[in-house]
């Protein structure tokens, strides 16, 4: 049974807790660029959930009849590629790709980057220097130049390319976790777990890991924008998801060789990745402010 002391604990406890939750929502909802950029991300979402409900054609049936028609022409919302396909439709589909590639590669970069800045930042000494120069050799070559060769490596489709962006993400992700983890296991509570006889995983996981969590979801957060770029970049550069799948990038790439006779193949397709980059970056701002204690209400 529980003593009365540890009761009123237990309240002040899951009071506090609720307290901060409440004082998150409301800096987040009250930033208006964060409330947007969230919409955004809902729109994405609900837009590739509910993709063959909302396209108006099939994205990959080909109508040699209807050639780069303008928008509104003959049915087609946004026009036609050179091919005859209904460009709206091919977008709307497109954000299926952006949003898989987009989430999974953050998550893959996220799950092997935190394991290994949380081992250099817990143990540091020798392991640390060795995966930290590690991850500085892979820092050295930039981003997309790193997807760029490993897409060479492991050849062309929508794993690899996940696999590509995700391993260009765990150098960012290792270092955002190390440098909280070298913060956080100074505190006093981890000294006097550590001398209660407490073994590294119970520590590492029970104390250190909820403390560096907040950085690590505004991190991941403004990766997902990146890795979306990067998807776009390799599929414009054709190592990136191959035709006739229907990808922002790879509309791009069709529609800078038809700039004069129909622009606006490759200016929806750019609009879509330009407003999706943009409404996550401003949630991610959001979240950072919300997530930041000295932020006033």
């Amino acid at each position: 049974m529980m003593s009365m002391e540890q009761v009123e604990q237990a309240r002040e406890l899951q009071y506090q807790k609720a307290k901060k939750e409440q004082s998150f929502r409301r800096k987040l909802l009250r930033n208006r660029f964060a409330a947007l950029g969230l919409f955004v991300i809902l729109l994405l979402i609900v837009t590739a959930i509910l993709a063959p409900v909302i396209a108006t054609h099939a994205p990959n049936d080909m109508d040699v009849t209807k050639t780069l028609l303008g928008p509104g022409q003959k049915g087609h919302l946004l026009g036609t590629d050179s091919y005859g396909r209904d460009i709206f439709s091919r977008i709307v589909y497109g954000s299926r790709i952006s949003l898989i590639v987009g989430i999974a590669a953050v998550v893959f970069g996220a799950v092997f980057g935190s394991l290994l800045g949380l081992v250099a930042g817990y143990f540091g000494g020798k392991i640390d220097a060795i995966i930290m120069r590690f991850m500085d050799g892979m820092m050295a070559f930039p981003f997309i130049l790193l997807a760029i060769t490993l897409m060479t490596v492991l050849g062309q489709g929508l794993v690899n390319v996940i696999i590509a962006i995700g391993v260009s993400n765990i150098p960012g992700f290792s270092r955002v976790v190390r440098g909280q983890v070298l913060n956080v296991k100074e505190a006093e509570y981890i000294e006097v777990t550590r001398s209660l006889g407490a073994k590294h995983g119970r520590i590492i996981f029970k104390h250190i890991v909820p403390n560096s969590i907040a950085p690590l979801i505004v991190y991941a957060t403004m990766g997902i924008a990146g890795a979306i770029i990067s998807e776009a970049s390799l599929s414009f550069l054709g190592l990136g998801v191959q035709p006739p799948t229907a990808s922002w990038g790879s509309m791009l790439q069709e529609g800078k060789d038809f700039l004069v006779l129909s622009p606006e193949l490759a200016t929806f397709s750019g609009l879509a990745i330009l407003i999706t980059v943009l409404g996550i970056n401003l949630f991610g701002d959001g979240l950072r402010d919300a997530l930041d204690p000295k932020m006033k209400l």
